[in-house]
């Protein structure tokens, strides 16, 4: 099976969607699948989504001398090139000559913002989303999403990612053995230093505990977003709170897992999140996590047991989660071990990849019958 898929940028990109990609990319490629990565340019800064939409014809151009070339059983787009792709698919199908299938990761219209800008998000997305003949989702909240801007049902798959990228998980006992050490409680934030990914609301709610209390280390590009990160500096100093604050940056996996071993919870208290992959990541190192209750993160945390879901914006109940976690250890170190089993029952990215896979090579087939 021939296989083209086109994303921004290649598949060295560092987030949650450029590693499904690049994971659903290599288990094809050793199952014997032919894949070509078609790279758009990708846009940066605060205006990409508008530098997007203005060079749509380049951006079709560029995909369609690609697909012409490569002669494909299947076009794979990930559903972020939407704002360059929205008008292309006729063309590329017919280009193609064979059926399209989007990638969903989540839809920028699921984000939080002013009703004005996802009105427009919302009409790019459902023009690109219509023009699709099926969908690989990463959660069955995006599922749904999804098809609440579809005219008809299409064929789909729901393969959640995976959170064994980063070696062994942690033994059990190292787990328990950590939440009764003495000391501050030890957070952890992980992802693209962003607005949506909720950092500041994270230390504005740590500020509310005695700085004695804990320790915050937030791993994570800081060059998406400088003028984010800039004001984050700036909140931190006011605070008073760099000394229990340090912004590590992006790291490699090694870095990043002794990191999560030697923490105590996981916090990424982001406005929406389609899924949610670090949160996976951290349960294998026994990690309770802070999220959203907005979007697919319910499909991995149960409430209570293996973490909270925090609704979007509340920072007084982050304070408070994260005030009990330190006070009482014996819910920590139970949470912990919560969240260590529950990483046990996930897929893992092979599982999940060999579902897409399965259901590309059927599909391919009902379509050309």
């Amino acid at each position: 099976m021939r296989i083209c898929l086109i994303v921004y940028g290649g598949l060295d990109v560092l987030s949650g969607g450029t590693l499904y990609d690049r994971r659903l990319v290599d288990y094809l490629q050793k199952a014997g699948e032919t894949v070509e990565v078609i790279a758009l340019p990708p846009w940066g800064g605060r205006l990409a989504y508008a530098r997007a939409l203005v060079d749509v014809e380049s951006a079709r151009r560029a995909a369609l001398d690609a697909v012409r070339a490569a002669r494909p059983d299947i076009l794979l787009i990930d559903e972020l090139c939407h704002p360059s792709l929205f008008l292309a698919a006729d063309r590329l199908r017919r280009a193609a000559r064979c059926p399209l299938a989007a990638i969903v990761h989540h839809l920028r219209v699921s984000e939080a913002r002013p009703a004005w800008q996802n009105a427009l998000y919302g009409l790019v997305e459902r023009r690109f989303l219509r023009a699709m003949d099926g969908f690989i989702h990463n959660s069955d909240a995006t599922r749904l999403t999804v098809e609440r801007n579809l005219v008809d049902p299409r064929p789909c798959v729901v393969a959640p990612p995976a959170g064994d990228r980063l070696g062994d998980p942690l033994p059990p006992s190292r787990i328990a053995a950590r939440a009764d050490e003495p000391g501050p409680l030890r957070v952890v934030f992980v992802g693209n230093v962003i607005p949506r990914k909720g950092l500041d609301l994270l230390i504005t709610a740590l500020g509310r505990l005695p700085h004695a209390d804990w320790r915050l280390t937030a791993v994570g590009s800081l060059a998406v977003d400088v003028r984010y990160v800039g004001a984050l500096r700036r909140q931190i100093d006011a605070s008073g709170l760099a000394g229990n604050i340090t912004l590590a940056g992006r790291l490699p996996d090694d870095a990043l897992a002794e990191i999560l071993a030697s923490s105590h919870v996981l916090a990424v208290p982001s406005t929406y999140e389609g899924f949610g992959i670090v949160y996976l990541e951290g349960m294998a190192f026994g990690l309770p996590a802070l999220a959203s209750a907005h979007g697919g993160a319910y499909e991995i945390i149960t409430h209570g047991v293996d973490g909270y879901l925090i609704p979007p914006g509340d920072v007084d109940a982050l304070a408070d989660r994260l005030a009990a976690l330190h006070a009482d250890r014996d819910s920590l170190r139970r949470m912990a071990l919560a969240a260590r089993a529950r990483f046990d029952r996930h897929p893992t990215w092979s599982e999940s990849a060999a579902r897409v896979h399965g259901w590309l090579r059927t599909f391919v087939t009902m379509y050309q019958d």
